[in-house]
């Protein structure tokens, strides 16, 4: 922080970012799905670094692996600093990874330093009520999280253009046939991604 404070100032997109992220790994519990909504609104809504129509490519790009979260911190970082050209008309690509490397660097050093020095105090207190009761209120928090993260895509994928815009009826089929292959026909997952995503990109290329 103290570097980039010093090369582009506190101000500077690439030292927010920085600041940004170290506050969603510091601020944040329950996974990935918890932490997204958080940045999500930090990333579109405050900072403007990419639009909803970005991010939700970036949610849909995090779930086709495992791992989302550093899927998607690092599409928000690269996004956010090659359409910026951070670095100059010149060099987008290189402002890209830099901005991709800094986020999930800045995402992920809280996690690793709090397992590597508080991981035996976890572990001694797994058992102790006083440790663990407030954990089931956090989880509750968590599911109301995870709902909104939901409520958040159906929003953007269905009305792209907002409650006053076209309803995108390709993609309201779309998601009920995913659903339908899932649930009543077992589907796995991978096979109702990988269908989806050449229904979708056959759909785009007729449009």
């Amino acid at each position: 922080m103290a570097v980039l404070t010093v090369l582009f100032g506190w101000h500077g997109a690439y030292t927010q970012m920085g600041w940004f992220f170290t506050k969603a790994a510091l601020l944040t519990f329950g996974g990935a799905y918890a932490v997204l909504p958080y940045i999500f609104q930090g990333a579109v809504e405050h900072y403007a670094w990419l639009t909803p129509t970005q991010m939700i490519d970036g949610l849909a790009l995090g779930e086709t692996t495992p791992g989302p979260l550093i899927m998607v911190v690092a599409f928000v970082g690269f996004v956010a600093a090659y359409f910026h050209e951070l670095l100059g008309s010149a060099s987008p690509f290189i402002a890209g990874a830099l901005g991709a490397t800094l986020v999930t660097w800045f995402t992920f050093l809280p996690s690793f330093v709090f397992i590597l020095a508080g991981g035996a105090v976890v572990e001694a207190t797994k058992e102790d009520l006083n440790f663990t009761a407030p954990l089931v209120a956090i989880t509750a928090a968590v599911v109301g999280v995870i709902i909104n993260l939901a409520l958040f895509f159906g929003y953007h994928v269905l009305w792209p253009t907002g409650l006053t815009g076209r309803f995108d009826w390709v993609s309201a089929i779309i998601v009920v046939a995913a659903a339908v292959a899932l649930f009543r026909y077992k589907r796995g997952v991978i096979q109702v991604i990988v269908g989806s995503a050449v229904v979708g990109l056959v759909v785009s290329f007729m449009a």
